[in-house]
């Protein structure tokens, strides 16, 4: 068949992609994110380091490539203020382009249009050209280097510095040294949203930035273990006050629960919900039960800033990348092979997550750009409705036994693991005082499931009354320093303290006690013990041993023209032979009573078989870590 194809055909289908996709950009116009958004972020590739002679030459090839399939937003991923000289790196000090105002600029040296105030402008205008919409990644709050430096605050509604009491307002007066951020903690720290020094500070940020002509903003250390609601409400008021859309995406997503997703959807159009994501299986396996969690909770495409909200499930690191924290651009291939690679883009498509793109375009290759511009995969993305998971299968390994539903181990022991939660969910109201002399308070058993002994924690007493821990308990009077043990020299933060994968992150962990606000948590009298640093709280989760790397998993969607959806995921190490009954898919999608009792075609997407007409079930043996994608077309005649 495939040899029959001629080159008028070729071009009929690529014009009727074409097609779709503009239709794709004229009904995002009439809603602000009415689909999930598409782009190229340079953070996998280029991680901090990338110039504005290799950004614009990679916004010119994804106008030509990627752009006709819906890749509409190019952005500039974290530190593009930050000098590239000796000793800077993520987390260091002193680097930062900053003005009078304490806001940062791009770093001249590799943003050379930038000089003379003018920030990305020409940039953005070239990108425009180019029919593409710019993006940047800023951090919450303000830098560490604008509140050592004391700069003044702008009054970007009156002009000059923002005064108010008779005074003028500076850095020190709205910057929050205890409330630094998780995983960049020399960098940035949160600002005092009560006082109208603060509000003016943020508001004079993203005003430059709309100045600038930026279309999308990524803002970071304000969502999952740095949740601050207040900086993401008045920040999306302010964008809601600009004369131009600007689509609104918070960060990072370790600790995110469908409670907290429910808090900021509204204000946002997209909220990470997992770590960071990179070229692991790990990762992969990740994104699975989260994603199932916010989906069961109908916050896919929920309403959201000017328009809808998508959950994201981060870039997609296929291709040419670099590493986690480098110094260096992209150096290596993707360490998924190709089935991995093949699940990963088949969930984020099915799950709704907007697709960003983060390989070096400059070397993308046939397989990567063929997966990444599937045309099936992006109309199920864009188009597709009802997408949950499915929890009603068959499968069996080859050469194993066979397995219903997601498959467990019962010789698996359940642990628990310290996680972090909204203080509204239930789970979260099991903390109380067992002993009060030792400060010790213990989680009391939410679900049936027993611990193997219970899980307690001691307030950490001061040994020396110096007049740093003097300052810290006037500072944090009534609050706990909390240790695994009374004699222990580490104190349980409300994150590790660095920007953690989705494979790797506790969701909480020890380090040695330190007098800031990540270490310091409250027992409230309904039980919940919430960390003065995110306004999260502690709870305890269970986990299954060796469980999540395993197993099947499936999701379903149905199709704007009829059509059904059905993923299988094998995350066995083996080959696994999967099916489900078309009676329960019928169940399953409760719009789609006209499948019982149905004949049903099919057509697989990887394998490229056709199946049926059946009225019993889809099956097909999919290999170690690979999907298999169904396109059922029913009728009952």
């Amino acid at each position: 068949m495939a040899g029959a194809i001629t080159g008028s055909t070729r071009f009929t289908v690529f014009f009727f992609i074409v097609l779709l996709n503009l239709s794709f950009y004229s009904l995002s116009i009439n809603q602000h994110a009415s689909f999930p958004p598409r782009g190229w972020n340079s953070y996998d590739s280029f991680c901090w380091t990338i110039s504005e002679a290799e950004f614009l030459q990679s916004a010119e090839i994804i106008s030509k490539r990627l752009l006709p399939h819906g890749y509409q937003y190019v952005v500039v991923d974290y530190l593009w203020y930050r000098k590239k000289v000796e000793g800077a790196y993520v987390d260091s000090l002193g680097f930062d382009v900053i003005d009078e105002w304490g806001r940062l600029h791009p770093d001249p040296l590799r943003w050379p249009s930038s000089k003379g105030g003018k920030g990305f402008t020409e940039v953005a205008e070239k990108v425009h050209r180019m029919g593409l919409k710019f993006g940047i990644h800023v951090m919450g709050g303000i830098s560490t280097q604008a509140y050592n430096a004391n700069t003044l605050v702008l009054d970007s509604v009156k002009g000059g510095a923002y005064e108010e009491s008779g005074r003028q307002w500076r850095a020190k007066d709205i910057g929050i040294k205890e409330k630094a951020c998780v995983w960049m903690s020399h960098g940035f720290m949160s600002v005092n949203m009560k006082l109208g020094a603060g509000k003016a500070f943020l508001r004079s940020l993203y005003r430059q930035y709309a100045e600038w002509g930026v279309d999308f903003i990524k803002h970071d250390c304000v969502f999952g273990d740095d949740f601050n609601i207040e900086e993401i409400t008045f920040v999306s008021e302010v964008l809601k006050e600009l004369d131009r859309p600007v689509l609104y995406s918070i960060s990072p997503g370790t600790s995110v629960t469908p409670t907290m997703a429910k808090e900021v959807s509204q204000f946002v159009n997209m909220y990470r919900i997992t770590g960071d994501d990179w070229d692991t299986w790990k990762d992969v396996v990740a994104h699975f039960d989260i994603s199932r969690d916010v989906s069961a909770s109908s916050m896919i495409g929920a309403p959201g800033l000017q328009g809808k909200s998508w959950p994201d499930l981060d870039m997609l690191p296929l291709g040419w990348l670099t590493d986690q924290g480098s110094n260096i651009g992209p150096h290596r291939a993707c360490n998924l092979n190709m089935e991995e690679q093949k699940t990963q883009m088949t969930l984020w498509s099915i799950a709704k997550s907007p697709l960003m793109f983060g390989g070096d375009v400059r070397k993308l290759d046939d397989a990567t750009y063929n997966l990444i511009t599937n045309p099936t995969l992006l109309e199920i993305n864009a188009y597709s409705s009802n997408n949950k998971e499915f929890p009603y299968l068959t499968a069996t390994r080859v050469s194993r036994s066979k397995q219903k539903g997601h498959p467990t181990d019962d010789n698996i022991s359940t642990k628990r693991a310290f996680g972090l939660a909204s203080c509204k969910e239930p789970k979260a109201n099991t903390w109380s005082i067992v002993d009060k002399n030792s400060g010790q308070i213990c989680w009391n058993q939410y679900s049936k499931e027993l611990l193997e002994k219970p899980f307690c924690l001691y307030n950490r007493k001061a040994l020396l009354a110096s007049d740093e821990e003097i300052k810290h308990n006037q500072l944090y009077q009534g609050k706990l320093h909390l240790q695994t043990n009374v004699k222990a020299e580490s104190c349980l933060g409300a994150s590790s303290k660095q920007k953690l994968t989705s494979k790797d992150y506790s969701r909480g962990a020890l380090s040695p006690c330190k007098l800031d606000a990540n270490q310091m948590w409250e027992l409230h009298s309904n039980g919940t013990l919430e960390n003065s640093y995110s306004g999260l709280c502690a709870v305890l989760n269970p986990v299954k041993a060796e469980a999540s790397s395993n197993g099947v998993r499936s999701w379903i969607a149905t199709g704007r023209r009829g059509e059904v959806y059905v993923a299988f995921f094998n995350l066995n190490p083996v080959k696994t032979t999967i099916s489900a009954k078309i009676s329960d898919i019928a169940k399953a999608l409760e719009n789609k009573k006209n499948l019982q009792g149905a004949s049903c075609k099919s057509h697989e997407l990887w394998s490229g078989k056709d199946f049926g007409p059946t009225k019993d079930s889809i099956a097909i043996q999919v290999e170690s870590h690979g999907p298999a994608l169904f396109i059922l077309h029913c009728n009952n005649a």
